[in-house]
């Protein structure tokens, strides 16, 4: 968006009001990261997605990349932009000293990339891969390795990309082909096609580091067989020196509906040099130190355009004149009131600004979460936050994204026929964020992954661990009447989330199909329950900000209203889940396939 505007007060609010990150960090040992020098750090960072990357989200969607002979530009700007992220220093933000990195928390780094997103999601898909593969290097490559590739990558010098996807198997990893065969000193000949490589060919880097999912000779068929290599695109000596050219190129790049300042790269190995990351045959595991990573940050993207889209639809409903209040007029000098007066534009509106501001609660929860599994020396509470993080990554991820599109689609709506003329921004939101429900996984693998594995799987430990959190807090405020009736909705939903679980599972052990005929509902009832966790505790910490005369009345009042809204508008879309998972599977399984015309 042209006038989008990094939400530092939400962001913090979160952080410091409801989350009490300032104890968090101290807990972690994060001495470098006092509140003053976050709310440095974040102004910081608004500046350059404000003035730098805002400005050239247009200029990306117009131009897109060019593919030539294997190479490919990135938009004007887009390099230069690039640059300027190097010179402050962004990358290296939650990364290892020993690596040229500061040392800073994790969720620090993660909160204000949910700017750059915002801002420009199409320049945000060069940068973002870059800390899942820092990710993957740290928790599984060898000593030599790390020292051989992350300096360049912390630094920004190098990009890096996870090349997993092939145009058979999609999902199905297990089917991949891509062979490699193991050469002089330890190396491995990677030959194979990989699709849909975000950032696997561009000019804005010196180097690409790919982490590739290949079978070796002798592995056993399936995702049993797949082991993970680092493939540069230049090879690269022990010291992190660039020797030559790599049997890497890019064969074309996709011709998309959004994000297209994103190159989207088929990639070709041709016996590329590479080497193995982790265990022979460990590939699924080692991949998943990434693929988590990247699923919060596309739950991220989600958040990222439901507030792009709230700040655009808002600022637009405040300034258009159409109609008069059905109340009476509320604009006597005007010809019109401003359409924020109507119901209708509200209720939209308002949908937004939950999400936005529900979905980034969790989010930022879910950071902290990844901040105590990295650094907490306290195994019980590692032990905690990762049970807590294994059961929400999915939900972060699919609920964001799914969210996303009706924020969207609302935003547009905002501006009726406006909003479908490319010149305000709306539409490409729209486009943009289409694509983050699919990749890292759909949202139906997503929900499969919550239902089947997470909560089923565990047998219901995980989602005894998080829903005990959140019925712990309800009895802390059970003498907070003002909130009684909230309080009271959101443990009776954490009594049916449970039920539901259980019932699912029982008919599931006599026809598997209901796990999946269940799940996307399940996903999404998960989902609503989960915010409604966050907007009464963000009530609360507002009331309470409220009753000790804080000067900020507007903002803490506006909390209270949304969480109002939400409770009453929002989580009631939990009724009609209820019934699709209480229905069956038989309803969608009965009809055969020649029946489908």
């Amino acid at each position: 968006m042209k006038n989008y505007k990094a939400p530092q007060r939400d962001t913090l609010f979160v952080m410091n009001e409801l989350l009490d990150f300032e104890q968090h960090y101290e807990n972690l040992g994060f001495e470098g990261a006092p509140p003053f020098m976050v709310k440095a750090i974040f102004e910081e960072s608004a500046k350059f997605t404000e003035n730098i990357l805002a400005p050239l989200d247009a200029v990306g969607d117009d131009e897109g990349c060019q593919w030539n002979n294997g190479q490919v530009s990135t938009p004007t700007g887009f390099k230069e932009a690039y640059q300027q992220y190097v010179d402050g220093g962004w990358p290296s933000l939650a990364q290892p000293e020993a690596f040229g990195g500061q040392a800073l928390p994790y969720s620090l780094a993660m909160s204000s990339a949910e700017w750059i997103s915002s801002a420009n999601h199409s320049w945000g898909m060069y940068t973002g891969l870059s800390h899942s593969c820092m990710e993957t290097l740290k928790a599984h490559g060898t000593q030599e390795q790390k020292h051989q590739f992350l300096p360049n990558l912390v630094s920004g010098n190098w990009t890096g990309t996870m090349c997993l996807t092939e145009s058979h198997c999609g999902s199905d990893l297990g089917l991949l082909k891509t062979k490699a065969v193991p050469g002089e000193n330890g190396s491995y000949s990677v030959t194979g096609t990989k699709i849909f490589i975000s950032a696997g060919e561009h000019d804005m880097s010196e180097n690409i580091i790919h982490v590739v999912l290949a079978k070796l000779p002798d592995a056993p068929s399936g995702i049993k067989g797949l082991s993970l290599f680092i493939v540069p695109k230049f090879n690269v000596n022990s010291q992190g020196d660039i020797t030559g050219t790599n049997s890497v190129s890019c064969g074309s790049i996709e011709h998309k509906m959004g994000i297209k300042g994103s190159a989207t790269c088929v990639m070709n190995f041709d016996a590329a040099k590479g080497q193995l990351i982790g265990k022979p045959n460990q590939g699924i595991k080692c991949m998943f130190t990434f693929m988590n990573m990247a699923r919060i940050a596309t739950g991220l993207e989600g958040l990222a355009a439901t507030e792009a889209s709230f700040q655009g639809a808002l600022s637009y409903a405040k300034d258009r004149l159409q109609f008069r209040s059905m109340s009476g007029i509320k604009n006597p000098d005007g010809p019109a009131d401003a359409i924020i007066v109507h119901p209708d534009v509200r209720r939209m509106l308002l949908t937004q600004k939950a999400f936005s501001e529900g979905n980034r609660a969790l989010l930022i929860y879910c950071m902290k979460l990844v901040d105590i599994v990295q650094h907490s020396d306290d195994p019980e509470a590692r032990y905690l936050s990762e049970s807590k993080l294994s059961l929400l990554t999915p939900i972060a991820k699919a609920f964001l994204t799914e969210t996303a599109q009706e924020a969207t689609s609302h935003g547009m709506q905002v501006f009726g026929g406006h909003g479908y003329i490319k010149e305000w921004g709306m539409e490409q939101l729209a486009r943009d964020t289409r694509i983050c429900t699919m990749y890292e996984g759909t949202t139906g693998i997503q929900a499969i992954d919550l239902l089947a594995r997470k909560v089923v799987g565990s047998k219901g430990e995980l989602l005894t661990i998080f829903t005990q959190e959140i019925q712990d807090y309800c009895h802390a405020i059970r003498d907070v009447s003002q909130f009684a009736d909230w309080t009271s909705s959101l443990q009776n939903h954490v009594d049916e989330w449970k039920n539901i679980s259980m019932n699912i599972a029982t008919k599931a052990a006599k026809n598997p199909e209901e796990l999946g005929a269940a799940s996307v509902d399940y996903l999404m009832y998960s989902g609503y329950v989960t915010v409604a966790y966050f907007w009464l505790q963000m009530a609360v910490t507002a009331q309470q900000e409220l009753d000790n005369e804080n000067n900020e009345t507007d903002f803490y009042q506006a909390k209270i209203h949304t969480a109002h809204f939400y409770f009453d508008r929002i989580l009631s879309r939990t009724r009609s889940l209820v019934a699709a998972m209480e229905s069956g599977a038989d309803n969608l399984m009965s009809i055969s396939v020649a029946q489908f015309k």
